[in-house]
């Protein structure tokens, strides 16, 4: 079924320029591999690839990334000075750019953070007007926007995990937007990416993370412009 367009997707949103797709976009795609990370970050390596390898410095994506990563909304005027902020912040950061990865959209970014006790690494797509798509996080395949409360579950291959997982979030009164389920192997770690309409119980966490077969659970709320 074809993605329905949103009046975002046609004027975007409210913003610290110049682009929505090279700003706003790469903002949020900072914001949730903050959000992914779970904790102030030391430090970040970004690849800017295509498209934004070319322009990222001119129109401020370098910037914008940093503003994310320091969770920034779109509007917030200390984009600009986004360099400063994670210096006074102390979060170590460095740039390398990839002008020719073909099967990569346009507009593609890889984020990897370290903090104290954690890393993550994500790759995420603006696609203008603010938008972005979330095409993979620690090596697992995705597919998730952000614009919905998202739960990400790291978790044995089991049997009915699948199945187990949405009854709870039913008995939750969480309503299922897309629920997609990647794994390394048969019977290897799964990765389970379900959006919602939502957000979910602190109790239902607590639940999920206290199965002795789950290794993670990581919930994001619906990323604001």
């Amino acid at each position: 079924m074809a993605e329905q367009s949103s009046v975002f997707d046609m004027i975007g949103p409210v913003m610290i320029g110049p682009s929505s797709s090279h700003t706003a976009g790469v903002v949020r795609i900072g914001r949730v591999a903050r959000k992914i990370l779970g904790e102030k970050p030391k430090s970040a390596e970004i690849t800017f690839y295509n498209s934004f390898a070319r322009t990222y410095e001119g129109h401020g994506s370098d910037r914008a990334i940093i503003a994310g990563i320091l969770d920034y909304l779109t509007d917030d005027t200390r984009i600009k000075t986004s360099f400063e902020h994670a210096k006074e912040e102390k979060l170590q950061f460095g740039f390398k750019s990839i002008g020719n990865a073909s099967t990569m959209h346009p507009n593609t970014v890889r984020v990897k953070l370290t903090s104290e006790n954690r890393e993550v690494e994500i790759v995420g797509e603006s696609r203008g007007g603010g938008v972005i798509r979330v095409t993979e996080v620690n090596g697992f395949a995705s597919n998730f926007s952000a614009n919905l409360h998202t739960l990400l579950i790291m978790a044995d291959d089991k049997t009915g995990a699948i199945a187990f997982v949405a009854n709870v979030l039913a008995n939750d009164e969480c309503n299922i937007a897309t629920m997609s389920v990647n794994r390394k192997g048969k019977r290897d770690l799964a990765f389970h990416v379900i959006e919602m309409d939502s957000a979910i119980k602190e109790i239902t966490l607590t639940y999920l993370k206290n199965l002795s077969w789950v290794k993670k659970v990581i919930f994001i709320p619906d990323i604001e412009f």
